[in-house]
C-alpha cells in the first residue's frame, strides 16, 4: 500500500479520484480510467464485476490492504469505500 497510497495521496489532491461502486463502473465500462482500487474487504460479487471490466477494458485493478473503512478515512471522507477509481 505504501506506492500505492503515495499515488492516492497525489491523485486526491489532484482531483482525479472517483468515489463510490455505480461511478467507478460506468467510467470504467466507458474507459475513462487509468486504474481500479477496491478495499480488502470489497463483496467479490463486487470484485468479480471490476476484474472482468477492467479486463475489457485494459484498466488495472488493484486490491489495497485496506478495510472500506479505513480507506475512507486515508482518503478524507467521512464515509466508508469500497472501490476508488483514478483517471
Amino acid at each position: 500500500m505504501a506506492d500505492e497510497g503515495v499515488l492516492i495521496k497525489k491523485a486526491l489532491k489532484e482531483d482525479q479520484l472517483v468515489f463510490g461502486t455505480d461511478r467507478t463502473v460506468k467510467l470504467l465500462k466507458q474507459g475513462q480510467l487509468k486504474k481500479v482500487y477496491y478495499s480488502i474487504n470489497c463483496p467479490e460479487s463486487l470484485v468479480a464485476e471490476l476484474e472482468h471490466y477492467g479486463k475489457l477494458a485494459g484498466v488495472e485493478v488493484v486490491r489495497l490492504n485496506k478495510p472500506n473503512n479505513e480507506l475512507g478515512t486515508f482518503c478524507k471522507k467521512p464515509f466508508s469505500i469500497n472501490v476508488l477509481g483514478l483517471r
